[in-house]
């Protein structure tokens, strides 16, 4: 397995492991909150992620730029509601926002990696 789909992987399990445990505490210590949110977030796209890092027919690159951008806004989206309901601060003004863009842009980027297929990246 390339070094860029382990990357993908671990970012999953990682992903994952917050997923569980912000529900976790969304479910315990922060009811109520946006917590719960960030966590059924995390383990939608930590499973989405997963399967980017498997190699498939889609393309490779287009695959992997996917897994990126969503890497990325899934950290904004979540890692701003969490901030928001724990701290009660922001992680920048916007930010889960354009976290929920890039979000839905990688869902769209990997639509297109799927219909390209091998040989285009």
């Amino acid at each position: 397995m390339p070094v860029w789909d382990r990357v993908i992987g671990v970012a999953a399990g990682l992903a994952g492991a917050a997923g569980v445990a912000a529900s976790a505490a969304g479910a315990h210590a922060y009811s109520g909150t946006n917590v719960d949110t960030a966590g059924k977030m995390l383990l939608v796209h930590a499973a989405a992620l997963l399967a980017l890092s498997i190699p498939s027919r889609a393309s490779t690159r287009m695959r992997q730029i996917a897994a990126l951008v969503m890497a990325v806004g899934i950290t904004l989206f979540a890692g701003d509601l969490l901030l928001r309901s724990i701290h009660a601060t922001v992680l920048f003004p916007m930010a889960a926002p354009f976290g929920g863009l890039l979000l839905i842009a990688s869902w769209l980027i990997a639509a297109v990696g799927a219909m390209a297929g091998r040989g285009q990246g």
